[in-house]
């Protein structure tokens, strides 16, 4: 029997929302009793396969990792991808990965928790493989907040419908995005706007096509911005949606970069405009709205 010495929190945590934190803060509190804090937890892509998900997931990996990591400070997590996982039952999923290679002392766990081949196990039977295993299970209630239950799905709803301020509230953060600047076609800088552009990661989800403002962190510094997440009707034919960033007050040369997105609000709606000079002049009173915001 492998030695415990961890509290595992259990979930996809997708969004790790004020819910998640309090199923992953219950293995937190276990370094009180000497225990490590660990995650287990799916690829975001898993979010795909549930019914609800079919909007996308919230985060990519490394932004949930940033999250794990950098902010709530977790001591370790193991992502697997869900195909090398799925087709063991609860048991063997409770005895492998929860006893021998994570060395689980106690488990916590939503009460919506699901596990096992088919997601054929919930909270009842992970205490039953406790007993069996020797790891204790706390079961955490779900988290209210505004009159209404924190989730995922309401955090999805929200983001496409742009509150963005509804959805920081149930976060418990800042939405954002973390990707690498990509090479656009440079047409902001001829309108002495220039911009980053990020990509969102294939399945993920896509907040409301419009302007918003929003904060970017240029190596620790932060900076108030503009962003605009859509295909950009006034320049582009058709792309894939993405999110640009014009950066105020910076100048400099930030392609390839990893570069953090926080959005503060919404402003407007994605329009089309008649001819560039229209879309800078836009910008402009954006610009003006986005820093009345912050």
């Amino acid at each position: 029997m492998a030695k415990k010495h961890s509290a595992v929190a259990l979930g996809i945590f997708d969004g790790v929302h004020l819910g998640h934190r309090a199923v992953i803060g219950a293995a937190l509190d276990q370094r009180e009793n000497g225990l490590s804090a660990s995650v287990f937890t799916f690829e975001p892509q898993c979010v795909l396969r549930k019914a609800g998900g079919t909007s996308g997931y919230i985060y990519t990996n490394t932004e949930k990792d940033m999250l794990l990591w950098e902010q709530i400070g977790v001591d370790d997590v193991i992502s697997p991808p869900f195909g090398s996982l799925c087709g063991l039952t609860g048991e063997e999923f409770a005895e492998e990965i929860l006893c021998r290679k994570m060395g689980a002392a106690l488990v916590c766990c939503g009460d919506d928790f699901r596990f096992g081949r088919n997601a054929a196990c919930g909270a009842e039977e992970l205490k039953g493989f406790g007993k069996r295993f020797g790891f204790e299970v706390e079961v955490v209630g779900a988290v209210g907040y505004g009159g209404s239950i924190v989730s995922s799905s309401r955090i999805r709803e929200l983001l496409l419908g742009g509150d963005i301020t509804a959805a920081n509230s149930l976060l418990g953060w800042d939405y954002f995005i973390r990707a690498a600047v990509a090479d656009g076609n440079h047409i902001g800088r001829t309108i002495d706007f220039p911009t980053i552009n990020q990509d969102f990661a294939e399945g993920q989800l896509v907040p409301r096509y419009g302007v918003y403002s929003t904060c970017t962190n240029v190596g620790g510094r932060l900076y108030p911005s503009v962003t605009n997440v859509g295909v950009k009707p006034t320049v582009e034919s058709s792309c894939r949606p993405l999110a640009e960033t014009h950066i105020i007050g910076y100048s400099g040369d930030l392609y390839g970069k990893s570069v953090d997105v926080s959005f503060k609000g919404f402003i407007r709606p994605e329009t089309k405009f008649a001819s560039l000079d229209e879309l800078k002049q836009q910008i402009r009173t954006d610009i003006e709205s986005a820093m009345n915001i912050l």
